[in-house]
């Protein structure tokens, strides 16, 4: 979204139109969406850039698709791991190869203790909980407890659209 202090300009416009979608699974994306807008491939990163920068577009990155992957279990793991080693611990588990991604959050006491949550995928449940006790077993004694919460459902991940 602009504002007033970063209003788009049509070109602007034409590559956040261009991209909104992702990037063309080509070789060279940014030279594909220069040819689209009709502008130069360096254009294009500079305007990009320009935009991450002044917070237009929040980032520009792969979304993969678990699913078709093959991996059909989604567990997001939540923990209740010590206050004060929450940041040291929560950044080696969000290191970890089978953890797409990891964050601190607020307990809200008596009915969730839960301060560290980290998003694993798997095959299957037992995949899950297998990479579940991996986690575990580096958090060692930090942590006091843990839950699963499994996907009971695909939700489209997009952003905001233009039209």
């Amino acid at each position: 979204m602009s504002s007033p202090a970063f209003p788009l300009d049509p070109l602007d416009r034409l590559i956040v139109l261009a991209t909104q979608d992702g990037l063309p699974q080509v070789a060279r994306p940014y030279h594909a969406v220069a040819e689209q807008v009709g502008a130069a491939p360096a254009e294009v990163m500079a305007r990009l850039q320009r935009m991450l920068e002044n917070g237009v577009i929040r980032r520009i990155g792969a979304v993969p698709n678990h699913y078709a992957l093959g991996y059909k279990a989604n567990g997001m793991t939540v923990w209740d791991v010590a206050d004060e080693r929450v940041d040291t611990l929560g950044e080696r588990v969000g290191q970890l190869e089978s953890v797409s991604h990891c964050y601190q959050r607020p307990r809200y006491l008596p009915d969730w203790p839960y301060n560290l949550f980290a998003m694993v995928h798997g095959h299957d449940r037992a995949e899950v909980e297998q990479k579940a006790r991996q986690i575990a077993e580096l958090l060692g004694d930090a942590c006091r407890g843990h839950e699963i919460l499994y996907s009971t459902k695909i939700l489209k991940k997009t952003g905001l659209r233009i039209i």
